[in-house]
């Protein structure tokens, strides 16, 4: 169990970040254990010919990253910067990491358990900085060819629904309502924040004080709970399920609208509020929809306008969802999109 300490100074600077360096690296866990995660199944096999296509090196390398029991090394996964990094500045990061630090990680995350480092980060460990940018070029590779596309805009979305729902939380009930939400990982008493985590044995038992260092929350798609991961040269870092993960596994294909409907709205802008039922980026819908961007925030514009639409700002991020109006017209929800 790791306790945090949280005065009021450190409750007022509690803030949400999102990594896709972590998603790319935790999404390595679908091509090892892809059984605790059925909501990213049917993403996965959609794109298992484009990860055989990153060649046999680079895929064993990649499946390497993760250990039996789904640890990984943390330096793979730094600290976000920033509420929402780009994940060529992470990458950077990542390939700064010092050749020492890369070492101790490996040992860190296969030793306990595995009692040895994979072949692949073993036969390099002699030369870890040369090992460490094969990783980060394998990492690059996988993100850009394989998540970037299709995968990386829908769960862009999610996890963006899942900040404005917590923040939302925050803000009509306080820490109580955020904490007890997240994860039943987590207990706040007092101004306390307990975790139940398996690496906590060599953590203080009194607990970690925060101590104006902030303590950062992120949701991943890719955890059965709520993790920590706190180091004295870093933030105290909490990584929980997204909300709403589970959506991930619904069928992607655009629903024929329903003929009336599509009557009153135009065949684009009924089939562009059906995909409301569940909130999404520009980015997302236009994928879905095959239309550009421009085209997309052109019909989002007259469906805010008549109010069947809202959007959320989250940093330099924007979510679309429907209103109660907007709902009501498309019959409450995906039943009425058959």
């Amino acid at each position: 169990m790791v306790r945090f300490r949280l005065g009021l100074d450190d409750l007022a600077s509690v803030c949400f970040a999102c990594s896709p360096l972590q998603e790319a690296v935790l999404s390595l866990r679908m091509w090892t254990h892809p059984g605790c995660y059925p909501g990213q199944v049917p993403w996965f096999r959609r794109i298992q010919d484009t990860f055989t296509g990153l060649g046999p090196a680079r895929t064993r390398l990649l499946r390497s990253l993760i250990a039996s029991n789904r640890w990984l090394p943390d330096f793979l996964t730094p600290h976000p910067a920033s509420s929402w990094p780009d994940i060529r500045a992470e990458l950077a990061t990542l390939r700064a990491t010092p050749p020492e630090r890369v070492s101790r990680d490996l040992e860190r995350a296969y030793l306990p358990h595995d009692s040895t480092i994979p072949a692949p980060l073993r036969h390099g460990l002699h030369t870890p900085g040369r090992l460490l940018a094969e990783i980060a070029d394998a990492l690059e590779a996988y993100w850009s060819t394989c998540l970037a596309p299709a995968w990386w805009p829908r769960a862009r979305s999610v996890l963006e629904a899942d900040i404005t729902h917590r923040a939302r939380r925050l803000a009509a009930g306080g820490a109580d309502a955020l904490f007890t939400d997240l994860d039943p990982r987590l207990k706040w008493d007092h101004g306390t924040l307990a975790v139940a985590c398996e690496r906590a044995r060599t953590l203080p038992e009194h607990g970690v004080a925060i101590g104006g260092t902030r303590l950062v929350l992120t949701p991943t798609l890719f955890a059965q709970g709520a993790i920590t991961a706190i180091a004295p040269e870093e933030t105290p870092l909490i990584i929980y399920p997204a909300r709403g993960h589970g959506t991930m596994a619904e069928d992607q294909t655009p629903a024929a609208p329903h003929r009336t409907l599509e009557r009153l709205l135009g065949r684009p802008r009924a089939r562009l509020l059906l995909l409301l039922h569940q909130p999404a980026t520009t980015t997302e819908l236009a994928h879905r929809l095959g239309v550009t961007p421009s085209a997309i925030s052109q019909h989002l514009t007259v469906l805010r306008e008549s109010r069947l639409t809202m959007r959320t700002r989250n940093g330099r991020s924007v979510l679309y969802s429907r209103t109660p109006l907007g709902d009501d017209l498309c019959g409450g929800g995906r039943a009425a999109e058959s």
